[in-house]
This record gives C-alpha cells, sequence and structure tokens, in this order.
C-alpha cells in the first residue's frame, strides 16, 4: 500500500472540497466532508475493488453514504479516482446538476445510493451484503455513518440484525468527530464514550482507529476480520481537519465559505 499516494489524494481532495464549496457561492457541508478525507482517499486508493471506466462492474464493492451531508468527501473521492470528471464535479449545487448536496443514486457517476435522511445507510447495506450471500458474490459492501446518525434507533436494530444474518461481507465506517448537527458536541446530546463496546455488545468485530492515520486505517480495512461477524471501524476524526479555522469549530458544519476564508484556507493547506 502507497501511503504517500493516499496522502497526496487526500490532500487534492481537501482542496477540492474548498474550490467547489467557494465556487458554488452557497453554504455546504465543509466540516464533516473534511473530517472523512482520509478515510475515502484510503478506500478509493487502497480497499475497494472498482474499474471508474465500467461502475456498473457486476463484481465492484459496494459503498454506501449513509452520512448523506459527507457528499463533498465522496464527490471530490469520485473525482480523484477518475470516475467523475471536473465539469462534472464543478456543478456541485448548481442547478440541473447531478452532484446535489445530498447523493442521488447514480450508478455511471459511481454513486450506489441516495441518502440524506440520517439512519437508513446500514439497513441498505445489509440488504445488499444478504444479497451478494445468497448470490455467491465476493464483492464487500463499505457504509459510512456519522457518529450523530448513531443516535437513530434504525441503526441499531441494523446493527442487531447485521450480527444475526452473519454478514462478514458488510464493513461499517463510523466518522467519530465528536459533534453533530450543528449543535453541541455529541457527549452533551447522547454520551457515546462506549461506543465500541456496544457495537461488540450487538455481535460486531470492533476496530477502533485514528481515523487520520493511513496505516492504521489500511490495517482495520485489511487485517481486522473475524469469519461470520460484520466489522465496524470507529475512525476518530477531527471536523474540520485541514484547516485550522474549521477543526473542533462547529460553526463550519454548514457554513458558506467568504472569499476571505477561501484564501486563508488555501495558504494553510499551501504550507503544509
Amino acid at each position: 500500500m502507497e501511503i504517500q499516494k493516499v496522502k497526496q489524494m487526500s490532500k487534492k481532495m481537501r482542496r477540492k472540497i474548498l474550490d467547489v464549496s467557494y465556487s458554488c457561492n452557497l453554504s455546504a457541508h465543509i466540516g464533516g466532508a473534511l473530517s472523512m478525507v482520509d478515510i475515502m482517499a484510503t478506500l478509493y486508493v487502497a480497499v475497494l475493488r472498482y474499474d471508474p471506466k465500467k461502475t456498473d462492474w457486476e463484481d465492484r464493492d459496494r459503498f454506501i453514504l449513509s452520512k448523506g451531508h459527507g457528499a463533498l468527501g465522496l464527490y471530490s473521492a469520485l473525482l480523484e479516482a477518475g470516475i467523475i470528471s471536473e465539469d462534472i464535479y464543478s456543478t456541485f449545487q448548481t442547478n440541473g446538476s447531478d452532484l446535489t448536496a445530498h447523493p442521488v443514486m447514480n450508478i455511471p457517476l459511481g454513486i450506489e445510493s441516495s441518502n440524506g435522511s440520517l439512519g437508513h445507510g446500514l439497513s441498505l447495506g445489509i440488504g445488499i451484503a444478504l444479497a451478494a450471500k445468497k448470490k455467491h458474490k465476493k464483492y464487500k459492501i463499505y457504509v459510512f455513518l456519522g457518529n450523530g446518525e448513531c443516535n437513530e434507533g434504525s441503526v441499531w436494530e441494523a446493527i442487531m440484525s447485521a450480527s444475526s444474518l452473519k454478514l462478514d461481507n458488510l464493513i461499517a465506517i463510523v466518522d467519530d468527530n465528536g459533534f453533530q448537527n450543528e449543535i453541541e458536541p455529541s457527549e452533551t446530546i447522547l454520551d457515546t464514550s462506549d461506543f465500541g463496546d456496544k457495537w461488540e455488545s450487538f455481535g460486531w468485530n470492533v476496530c477502533s482507529v485514528d481515523g487520520h492515520n493511513i496505516s492504521e486505517l489500511y490495517n482495520a480495512f485489511v487485517e481486522c476480520n473475524v469469519k461470520n461477524k460484520p466489522k465496524v471501524i470507529i475512525a476518530h476524526t477531527i471536523k474540520g481537519k485541514g484547516v485550522s479555522f474549521m477543526e473542533n469549530n462547529n460553526e463550519w458544519h454548514h457554513n458558506r465559505l467568504t472569499e476571505a476564508n477561501y484564501n486563508l484556507a488555501l495558504q494553510e493547506m499551501e504550507e503544509i
């Protein structure tokens, strides 16, 4: 696994997220997209099986963005992976664009599902994983959730179902950036300090990692496996990662980039 290649993709993705957030001239979900960048780059460089020229390849791995407001984290990965073009990417949040604020299923563009209302992506992933088992297919299903999203009861119904069905082809990823929505730190809403223990008690194989450490992420994806158990990777991340005035600042959950803020963020990135 080429760590440097993943890091280069991460840097490009962060720049692209800022570029299109500024050019669309609208508020965008920036903080939560930046927290997921290193996870997405690791997936698209070193983990997922896909063909950028044949997005409907039957044996491709499936990626479900349950945390739909993190769409820019997905779109920038699809851009850098060669699945969508710069021309398509630049239309984000413009009238008639296929790249809306929350993803709409579009297989030709590498978007496997429609997501926005939280708490449903894992159930969708279970259906796809179960179908793969019944068809004796080897592809895997990756479902990306937010930590705040895991307050939803439907998520825990799905967690219980997946272990009961022994779906070891299902991998959940939780972007645990410590915040949810535009409110307060997650712990002030629901305390998830024993998050991993909860998943484990529901029969899952739990791997807890630094969500910005490429080696830890890669090892969790490829080595942390238990037969007949679905896997969850709890990735501890920093909301707004890569831009100092956005890091752990929930004002940037959904906000508009001014010219001054955009230029300041770019200056920081050039210095990295």
